[in-house]
């Protein structure tokens, strides 16, 4: 008699096969499961995730569009999360750690075998949990929109993400380059991981507008700008703000140079090795700054993102500054 682990790959298997395919650019294949885009290395992981994960009201998830903020925003709020045990400048997670190591992607972690070991690790960690996900949000397991755990979401002007997003997935997948024109393609149609980005982006937007106890909604460029601000609302956020003494202390500064992308990029732990697998951490790291598109992006991409932009997001209320 077949066990139930065996009946669980069977139907994974053959779900696997009746979805839609097309082929990928750093992962193998692309599936199309739920409206949205999972890369063949992850669409396991992203089912089991959906099936088991049970959230708690504690726990913190870090959801992003890839490519735009993601290593920075885990590294803060990992950082405010957890002032208390561990100092900003001494002895440090961030500092041997990779921020994809401390707070690691839930479709990651369920991309395994044994789901009821990995359920009992899941249990046992220190509260409050802090997790990282690309998963839009109607695919978040029901144990997260129902419980009363948070969501810090971000999002980046889609100019500089297809940027970042052709740079970074070329340098992991040399053998299967692709021109920025033809990133630029996808990206718009929306076939690429966890994309459509458009659907991504305005499934946490709404969310934020109707719930924003549940949802708090960053844009890069805005963090980037104002990182003293939007640390605080973080903190505010998640409920454990920091009190008069931190500030003047300078609690919120000592965060933010932590978690700067100078310093990131500097540390042995980021210079070498991989995470999620096979990404490369050296890769993780560019400039990190605004406008850079204006160096990649001919006038026809320009016109053809913008007229995109305003198709997929014009009446939502999202919009993103495009000038340099």
């Amino acid at each position: 008699m077949a066990s139930t682990e065996d009946l669980q790959a069977y139907e994974e298997e053959n779900l696997l096969l009746s979805l839609p395919k097309e082929k990928g650019w750093v992962a193998q294949h692309l599936y199309l499961f739920q409206d949205f885009w999972y890369p063949s290395n992850f669409i396991e992981g992203v089912i089991n995730f959906q099936k088991h994960f049970q959230a708690k009201d504690s726990d913190v998830i870090v959801a992003t569009v890839p490519k735009s903020g993601t290593t920075w925003l885990k590294a803060l709020t990992f950082s405010i999360i957890n002032r208390q045990r561990f100092s900003s400048s001494h002895n440090h997670p961030l500092l041997t750690s990779n921020s994809h190591e401390l707070v690691p992607p839930l479709e990651f972690i369920f991309h395994v075998d044994n789901i009821p070991d990995k359920l009992s690790d899941l249990s046992n960690m220190t509260e409050p949990r802090v997790f990282g996900t690309h998963v839009p949000f109607p695919s978040l397991p029901k144990s997260i929109k129902e419980s009363n755990c948070k969501i810090v979401y971000i999002c980046r002007n889609p100019f500089d993400t297809i940027v970042s997003l052709w740079i970074f997935a070329n340098k992991n997948n040399p053998l299967n380059e692709l021109t920025i024109e033809e990133t630029l393609e996808k990206y718009c149609k929306g076939i690429l991981g966890f994309g459509p980005t458009w659907e991504h982006m305005l499934g946490y937007w709404k969310e934020s507008i109707a719930n924003p106890n549940k949802v708090l909604f960053l844009k890069y460029e805005e963090l980037k700008e104002n990182a003293n601000f939007y640390v605080k609302r973080v903190a505010e956020f998640l409920d454990c703000p920091f009190t008069e003494e931190e500030e003047s202390n300078g609690v919120i500064e000592s965060i933010i140079n932590l978690c700067s992308l100078e310093k990131m990029k500097n540390l042995e732990v980021n210079k070498a090795g991989t995470f999620c697998g096979n990404f490369e951490k050296k890769y993780l790291f560019r400039k990190g700054e605004i406008g850079d598109w204006v160096n990649y992006f001919s006038q026809a991409m320009i016109e053809k993102l913008s007229k995109t932009m305003e198709e997929k997001l014009g009446g939502s209320g999202l919009s993103f500054k495009t000038s340099s």
